[in-house]
């Protein structure tokens, strides 16, 4: 079997895999001073998975998902409030509720009982088992979104929460805008610049090796590319690629790539990492082709 019609196997069986499809997901929110913000933390899910399995599934898995819509599964939203230093679950609305502008109260607390009993004082619960942070943005700039749930704000504000009480309260900046670095805000269009810099590679070599696949490339804490790997499981490139071949591809992948310095991109104020993905063909006569999709 030639590498070509090889790889383009492994194409065709990568078409048949299935995909979870995921839907954005409404946020939650938490009343601070004047403000009702929207934030992306789910404090009320992790005392739910603390329960007994009975219990979680009758409050987590049925009742509170009984017609939940794609864009909110869990078929809810949680309103907390930050009140004399100490974070407070106030209501559990109907999704999209309150962008109605109208909380039916007493359905409300009937569901805060359900889950919290005797723990419920004066219409709302002490979030005394709470160790975390809350953290809402402070601008609309979106950095990364995992296209559920989680998203990181080029500016935000992060209180830290210890036993359902108010610790630090500090506000971040998640992007370093270096001029001499490759801007890194948009996501999607990073594989661009990694295409464009593999493209001044000669691809054609006289082992015929076809290096024409799919690639995650880790770019490190520091901007750095530090990393390059094939997009298939281990039993996958041991049935299809052959040692030198492997070797050879990640090399060439990773020698080309590896001079780029990109911006530095944080969460909550601490530099991350992430891996990009890429896909690339190569045609027999060593010109690169982009498939990133």
């Amino acid at each position: 079997m030639t590498n070509r019609l090889k790889h383009t196997i492994i194409f065709i069986l990568t078409l048949w895999t299935t995909e979870l499809l995921a839907s954005p997901q409404m946020p939650d929110y938490v009343i601070y001073g004047k403000d009702t913000i929207a934030t992306y933390n789910l404090i009320l899910e992790q005392y739910l998975q603390r329960q007994d399995t009975a219990k979680r599934e009758q409050l987590f898995g049925l009742v509170f998902r009984d017609g939940a819509s794609f864009n909110c599964w869990r078929g809810y939203q949680a309103i907390y409030k930050i009140e004399n230093d100490s974070l407070f679950l106030v209501d559990i609305i109907n999704c999209g509720e309150l962008r109605n502008g109208k909380i039916d109260k007493t359905q409300s607390f009937e569901k805060i009982k359900s889950i919290f009993g005797d723990k419920v004082k004066t219409g709302k619960v002490f979030i005394n088992w709470f160790d975390g942070y809350v953290n809402f943005p402070l601008t609309n700039k979106v950095l990364r979104w995992d296209g559920v749930f989680y998203t990181i704000f080029e500016r935000e504000k992060v209180i830290s929460i210890s036993n359902g009480l108010v610790g630090k309260i500090e506000d971040f900046e998640n992007y370093v805008d270096d001029p001499k670095r490759i801007d890194r805000r948009d996501r999607n269009k990073i594989s661009d610049v990694l295409f464009k810099k593999l493209k001044k590679t000669k691809w054609k070599n006289s082992d015929d090796f076809d290096c024409g696949t799919k690639y995650l490339v880790t770019i490190d804490k520091n901007g750095n590319v530090s990393k390059v790997r094939m997009l298939y499981t281990d039993e996958e490139i041991e049935k299809y690629y052959e040692k030198d071949e492997y070797n050879f591809c990640i090399s060439k992948m990773f020698n080309a790539l590896k001079g780029l310095k990109f911006d530095i991109i944080k969460d909550k104020g601490k530099s991350i990492s992430e891996d990009i993905y890429i896909e690339i063909w190569i045609e027999g006569n060593g010109k690169i082709k982009n498939w990133t999709r």
